[in-house]
């Protein structure tokens, strides 16, 4: 079978979750699959596994109110620590946040008390018969690798996306432009700072005697002074003296 046998316009596959907010923003959100929640989820029982086991051997020494607050101690640890990080740690059980992980609704908003005690509870379910079998074959047979807790509760997990880090001007002396520029004018001054040190030395040397023939800037100073007016720019906001 030659390249030529297959459709040269497939689908795309776009596992990303779309949400409308009220407001009329689009939101992508990322759902996390099985192989990273599962790692998250290792992660936290562990996490859980080692302080119960120091717990028990400190409470060893209280005889029979040890084992009171043992019993105590587990149904916290069973029941709570889920739900106690979830809601008050945007989302993020210790594992998922190793992952890279956080648990919303499904229309992108925190998760809330009722919604993780739900989903939780529910963990159970996914467990049966063994092995976390059904929530595998539930997570295996929708779009938004959900469990049957996330089903019931209405909840996602997602990659937890970094924000956007704003391109930097560089450090320079501030310096106001000779007249005052129109807001293109400065849209272009701005972009050509942010992005200087993504471009070549010949294409920064183009565009800076391009932008600052307007300004009267002779070509072998251009970059530095329109450097220095980008900096005035975020300085006093007008650019004109």
């Amino acid at each position: 079978m030659s390249p030529a046998d297959f459709p040269s316009h497939a689908p795309v596959l776009d596992t990303r979750y779309h949400v409308e907010t009220p407001e009329g923003i689009d939101l992508l959100l990322r759902p996390a699959g099985v192989v990273p929640r599962a790692l998250a989820y290792l992660i936290d029982l562990g996490i859980r596994v080692l302080l119960m086991v120091a717990l028990f051997m400190l409470l060893a020494f209280l005889g029979e109110l040890g084992t009171g607050l043992g019993l105590i101690l587990t149904f916290i640890m069973t029941w709570w620590y889920m739900v106690l990080f979830e809601v008050l740690n945007q989302g993020r059980s210790p594992g998922k946040q190793m992952m890279g992980l956080r648990v919303v609704h499904d229309d992108g908003t925190p998760i809330g008390w009722s919604a993780s005690l739900l989903r939780n509870l529910l963990r159970f379910a996914d467990i049966l018969p063994f092995g976390y079998t059904l929530g595998l074959l539930s997570c295996l047979s929708n779009s938004g690798f959900k469990r049957l807790g996330d089903l019931a509760a209405g909840t996602l997990v997602i990659y937890r996306d970094p924000p956007p880090s704003r391109p930097q001007v560089p450090e320079t002396t501030p310096e106001l432009a000779p007249w005052p520029l129109s807001l293109e004018e400065q849209r272009a001054l701005m972009s050509f700072a942010e992005r200087g040190t993504q471009l070549s030395a010949a294409r920064r040397e183009e565009l800076a005697g391009i932008l600052a023939q307007p300004l009267g800037i002779a070509p072998k100073q251009a970059e530095a002074r329109l450097n220095r007016i980008a900096s005035g720019l975020l300085g006093n906001g007008t650019g004109h003296p």
